[in-house]
């Protein structure tokens, strides 16, 4: 409790005492009993009633969220010319008042939705883009009155700043601004550069009289009905049309991945073919060196030949049979009978000739 409503409560005490002093004579006289002192104890209850009221009405306490003009009757220009600031201030009693107003932040909304701001239904602003579509925008305005221009603001608007400052000048701003841009623009490219534009403007305005802007909020924007059927048919159409060039994009790279693997595989072909070609082309190599080696060896020793002969034949072999008229590659040595209980025998065919190695 501060010291100016401890007085208040002071002088409220002393009225009622005071008045309860006159009740206790009235009633003390009516019985026909005396009542010493009476007239003293009320002409004190008097002072002190007097006293604390007229301390009640000159101390003031502005708080630190507050700010007080004073309207004075002793003053030429009737108020002074500095509002108090917060703490304990004295005034003249009877002689001057003082008009407390929030220096605190206020915020001014209108909306569409019923109840969101301070006028009941409807009070979204209608605004015209420069291409004539009719657009409603919800908006916000933040703001607080300026410490040291709490005097000019009672002189000029006293308590309907908002009613009468704030909501006109608002609405006025936004529709300006709108007007300068097409319907895309408000809601895509240009939203922020216009949020921009009715800020500066508003807090413009809004200082001159008195006001700072803390913030303004472009809360929302919408369309009428019949663009906002127009606007979703376009985006059905433009989403539509994304689709039908996503799926050519798709069947493109289906094909170039086809052709890839195709590319891929004609190209592995080719390598394994070169791969086959070179490779024989070293075995041909090697089997021409081979040869050429073999027929210099066969050269100085042709007994190779016939040792090649032998160890290509089987090992079990009994019978051979080679043309009547073909020589013979090897020397026929001869063949004794060996003890076992049957003998091989070579008998003359007309042709092939039989032989026995």
């Amino acid at each position: 409790m501060n010291v100016a409503v401890l007085v208040q409560v002071l002088a409220s005490i002393s009225w009622v005492v005071f008045i309860g002093f006159i009740i206790l004579a009235v009633v003390q006289a009516s019985r026909g009993k005396g009542f010493r002192g009476a007239l003293t104890m009320i002409i004190i209850g008097l002072v002190l009633a007097l006293l604390f009221s007229s301390a009640s009405a000159g101390i003031v306490f502005i708080q630190p969220e507050e700010r007080g003009v004073v309207i004075s009757a002793v003053s030429t220009q009737g108020y002074r010319s500095d509002a108090l600031t917060p703490g304990l201030h004295w005034i003249i009693p009877f002689f001057e008042n003082v008009i407390r107003y929030s220096i605190s932040r206020q915020t001014y909304t209108m909306s569409i939705a019923a109840g969101e701001g301070q006028v009941q239904g409807d009070d979204s602003i209608s605004a015209r883009t420069s291409d004539g579509q009719e657009v409603f925008v919800d908006a916000s305005v933040i703001f607080s009155i300026d410490p040291s221009k709490v005097t000019q603001v009672h002189i000029d608007w006293q308590s309907r700043y908002q009613d009468e400052l704030v909501r006109p000048l608002a609405r006025g701003v936004i529709r300006d601004a709108i007007s300068q841009f097409s319907v895309e623009q408000v809601v895509t490219s240009k939203r922020t550069e216009m949020t921009q534009q009715i800020t500066g403007a508003l807090s413009e305005r809004l200082a001159s009289n008195g006001l700072t802007l803390v913030d303004f909020l472009l809360r929302n924007v919408t369309f009428s009905p019949e663009y906002a059927a127009s606007v979703e048919q376009k985006q059905i159409a433009e989403q539509q049309a994304q689709q039908a060039k996503f799926v050519v994009e798709s069947k493109k790279q289906e094909a170039e991945q086809a052709r890839q693997i195709a590319q891929g595989v004609a190209d592995a072909a080719v390598i394994r073919a070169k791969g086959d070609a070179e490779a024989r082309v070293i075995q041909a190599k090697a089997e021409a060196e081979a040869l050429l080696a073999i027929a210099e060896a066969l050269q100085d020793k042709p007994e190779l030949l016939q040792y090649q002969y032998i160890t290509k034949l089987a090992p079990g072999i009994q019978v051979m049979l080679v043309p009547n008229n073909a020589p013979y590659l090897l020397p026929l040595p001869t063949l004794t009978p060996t003890a076992s209980p049957s003998t091989t025998t070579i008998e003359p065919t007309p042709s092939p000739t039989p032989t026995t190695p």
